[in-house]
């Protein structure tokens, strides 16, 4: 009985610490944010989108999403692809900086110079939507 005991032991002191770092990775992983493309070349309505951004009086810029065939869906966020909806993504100079659930967003002040404001259109489950592999995306040069 007493050599049970110790041979249990001695593989849970094995196996415990490559459950934790199993688990860690798996972490990780989920937080990559490496998504699909959700093509809709075959959508009878094909999803756009344009992008004006406006320096606010009072500091930083207003953004305005303009989608044509598209709708925001904040409540379905993280579930299945469906028929154009979802929500965007921004990016500044080529870095995700939000999500966005309807068509305006300030963004705060910039650094001095030229930047790069884009928005893509996001299936549910954060696929990029494409037509015919190209991205449904816009974007404009603003100068802070």
């Amino acid at each position: 009985m007493k050599f049970n005991y110790l041979s249990t032991l001695f593989l849970m002191m094995l196996i415990v610490p490559s459950l934790a770092v199993a688990g860690e990775q798996g972490h990780a992983y989920k937080h990559m944010h490496h998504h699909d493309n959700f093509e809709v070349s075959s959508f009878e309505m094909t999803p756009t989108v344009a992008l004006e951004v406006l320096r606010d009086d009072v500091g930083g810029w207003n953004i305005h999403v303009k989608v044509v065939n598209f709708s925001f869906a904040p409540e379905r966020v993280n579930t299945a692809p469906a028929y154009s909806e979802g929500h965007a993504h921004l990016y500044v100079d080529g870095k995700k900086v939000a999500r966005l659930y309807g068509s305006w967003f300030h963004l705060a002040d910039l650094s001095s110079g030229k930047h790069t404001i884009r928005v893509s259109l996001n299936a549910n489950n954060h696929a990029g939507l494409v037509f015919e592999g190209t991205p449904i995306a816009a974007s404009q040069e603003i100068v802070q």
